[in-house]
């Protein structure tokens, strides 16, 4: 069953989505699932001068999908099931699949995710979110004819998944328009990796691994 709680000022600036304005010409050539990237560093420190140093970077690049007016989680059976568009499982954005890049191996749920680039899914319901990292490789397009590679989630199979974890999912009192996903409650230690579209967060931790 869903949660629901309020919404607090900071998780709405944390996840805000700035807003760029563009000429008419170049909304024309805009695409309707822009690319975007989350970014951080991990394992590093400040230095007496104020730089950073040591640290390694966790990159994750995705496709945003708007909501457009649409309902589009719904519920029970259906939760989650409009949007898949046939495929067996979320992409965790539109277009081509997510993209998750690491330079240091991280801990989610007790599991180690080794150093590396992964495609990533989710499977949906509405008690809570499966988070999959999967050796699967990312299409450009979805004419390129490439074996070990997917456009989007289209052909996922199982066989290549190196983690599955468990994501807690809750209904909050606002609603983003834009599919965003965030770094939060970032130490050098580890933080939280969070997933939001329309009144859905799904949250999971994460630690470098020692």
């Amino acid at each position: 069953m869903k949660k629901m709680f309020r919404a607090v000022p900071c998780l709405a600036i944390a996840l805000g989505v700035a807003l760029a304005f563009a000429t008419a010409g170049e909304a024309q050539d805009r695409r309707m699932s822009p690319r975007g990237e989350a970014a951080t560093q991990v394992g590093g420190s400040v230095n007496d001068e104020g730089g950073y140093e040591g640290g390694s970077w966790v990159v994750v690049t995705y496709g945003r999908p708007i909501l457009r007016g649409r309902d589009l989680f719904g519920s029970g059976d259906e939760y989650g099931q409009q949007f898949l568009r046939g495929a067996p499982l979320w992409r965790v954005g539109a277009d081509q699949s997510t993209r998750f890049m690491t330079e240091v191996d991280l801990m989610f749920g007790g599991e180690r995710l080794p150093a590396g680039e992964y495609s990533v899914f989710a499977e949906l319901t509405e008690a809570e979110w499966t988070l999959i990292f999967s050796n699967w490789g990312a299409k450009d397009n979805f004419r390129e004819e490439n074996p070990d590679a997917l456009w989007g989630s289209y052909g996922y199979t199982p066989d290549r998944d190196v983690l599955r974890t468990t994501m807690d999912v809750d209904t909050i009192m606002m609603s983003a328009d834009q599919l965003t996903i965030s770094f939060m409650d970032m130490t050098q230690e580890g933080g939280v990796f969070t997933i939001w579209w329309d009144d859905q967060v799904a949250t999971v931790p994460f630690q470098v691994a020692r």
